[in-house]
């Protein structure tokens, strides 16, 4: 997986975009970025038109994310494809994570 990092804003606002796959081998990574990137952030967004699949451990990194933005900011997705957003929806992420259409 790649992960391409947007600063705009004065580092206010983050978009992180993640092409290929998110699961248990990638997700340590995402995880790790994200612990050393939000720091100051007001807005995370999540580019995922290049994502092709996110498995159990991505969706917990995202967990992890949303709570940390809660408390600092908001966070939302953009981008999602008809099988990653499949996967939202079975899982109830979808729920409370803003995805913009």
């Amino acid at each position: 997986m790649e992960i391409i990092k947007k600063v705009d804003g004065g580092e206010k606002n983050l978009t992180i975009e993640l092409v290929g796959r998110l699961d248990a081998v990638t997700a340590p990574q995402l995880e790790k970025e994200l612990g050393t990137s939000l720091d100051g952030v007001d807005n995370l967004i999540f580019d995922f038109a290049k994502l092709e699949y996110i498995a159990s451990a991505g969706l917990r990194v995202l967990l992890v994310a949303q709570k940390r933005m809660n408390k600092q900011g908001k966070m939302s997705i953009k981008n999602v494809s008809e099988e990653v957003k499949e996967v939202l929806d079975m899982t109830g992420f979808i729920n409370f994570l803003q995805i913009e259409e």
